[in-house]
């Protein structure tokens, strides 16, 4: 048969039974209900006190044991005092023992008859963060700048606002802004202010930016949708203690420091692409940067090229070794400095009836006034 005796000691709630009509009810239930709560609260605090007790007397009974076996102090001291000890450890096992069994023989009510099985709470992740994982680099680039084409004017306006309370009305009224596109998008503005010197409104922007990656933080943290991330985080770094404010603080500090290192990089990038198409544009028909051909010349000719002089140019050549001047006379041809045949050329254009002065001749072809080695030379310089 089944034993249902553990049931006949239940404890009534505290507002299940019949009253005098002359009683007030309400009063008399919340009386009942004060005073089991009384009792259960005291019989925690003896719990309490008994188990510090019992804590305390094994660790001073742990401690005296040690110092007798090292042979430390009075022996006979510590063997009086690991008897009071031990003695002491009893009272408190008879103490719990005690109240185990007045705990048993209590009856049950309402808050001791069950208890909860779990206190854990699960919460699916978002399968809007599921859909941005799976999606790959080129997806999420062509989603950027759609989201910045359609939502750009709205992402300038929050990194203007400035205050909190204003920050986090217009993200919950335009929720949408709440997603990884925002602060990649304000990451991007920021690095041009910076390009563009205009460092306060750089760093405003930034805070704005970083105000954003903690919400997106939190809701990975949690596994949530970040739009529901948005009041709490606001909330907290309203109210939130010193330490909390440094730390977001110098998260600022240390993003900012960044952009300003990635917009040097890339004007620095901009400088040496101008400076390539630069020099691709002057180079010449050999394929050679006038200006770096310029300065590899000797101090001589390069005084020559800048006074424009072919009377002393000529004389400088006719001074050099026949093979070192073929050498700079080809590397010169090469890349536009000196032009061969240059007043047949002036004179086809010319009747062709375009005036191009970048198709003038600087110089004309050497002619050495030496004879014997240096006929070689020139020999050759008039076939190039």
């Amino acid at each position: 048969m089944v034993d249902y005796s553990k049931w006949k000691d239940i404890e009534i709630s505290d507002d299940e039974d019949d009253t005098h009509p002359n009683i007030d009810t309400p009063s008399l239930f919340r009386w009942r209900h004060q005073a089991r709560v009384e009792r259960m609260q005291e019989q925690e605090k003896k719990k309490e006190t008994i188990e510090k007790k019992k804590q305390t007397a094994e660790e001073k009974l742990k401690e005296a044991k040690e110092k007798l076996q090292r042979k430390e102090g009075n022996l006979d001291e510590l063997k009086k005092i690991i008897d009071e000890l031990e003695t002491e450890q009893e009272r408190v096992r008879q103490e719990e023992d005690e109240l185990r069994k007045k705990e048993k023989m209590q009856p049950w009510n309402v808050d001791t008859i069950s208890k909860p099985g779990f206190a854990k709470t699960v919460i699916n992740k978002s399968a809007i963060n599921r859909k941005e994982e799976e999606l790959t680099d080129e997806q999420k680039e062509m989603n950027l700048r759609e989201f910045i084409k359609k939502y750009e004017k709205q992402m300038k306006q929050f990194g203007m606002m400035r205050k909190y309370d204003d920050s986090k009305k217009y993200l919950q009224e335009n929720h949408h802004l709440v997603c990884e596109d925002t602060p990649n998008y304000l990451v991007i503005w920021c690095i041009e202010l910076e390009m563009q010197k205009k460092h306060e409104l750089m760093a405003h922007v930034a805070h704005q930016c970083i105000c954003m990656q903690y919400i997106l933080d939190i809701s990975k943290h949690l596994e949530v949708d970040p739009r529901a991330c948005v009041a709490s985080f606001f909330k907290r770094i309203q109210e939130a203690e010193a330490e909390y404010k440094n730390q977001f603080l110098g998260e600022i500090e240390a993003f900012k420091e960044r952009i300003r290192k990635r917009a040097q990089e890339k004007l620095q990038k901009l400088i040496e692409e101008q400076e390539e198409e630069e020099r691709k544009a002057r180079l010449g028909p050999g394929g050679l940067d006038p200006v770096e051909v310029f300065e590899s010349l000797p101090e001589e000719l390069q005084k020559c090229f800048e006074t424009r002089d072919i009377g002393m140019l000529q004389e400088a050549m006719a001074k050099l070794p026949p093979e070192e001047a073929r050498v700079h006379l080809q590397r010169c041809i090469d890349s536009g400095l000196w032009v061969p045949d240059a007043k047949n050329a002036a004179a086809a254009t010319s009747e062709a009836g375009a005036e191009d002065e970048a198709l003038e001749p600087v110089y004309v072809e050497v002619k050495s006034k030496s004879e014997g080695s240096k006929a070689e030379g020139n020999d050759q310089e008039e076939k190039n």
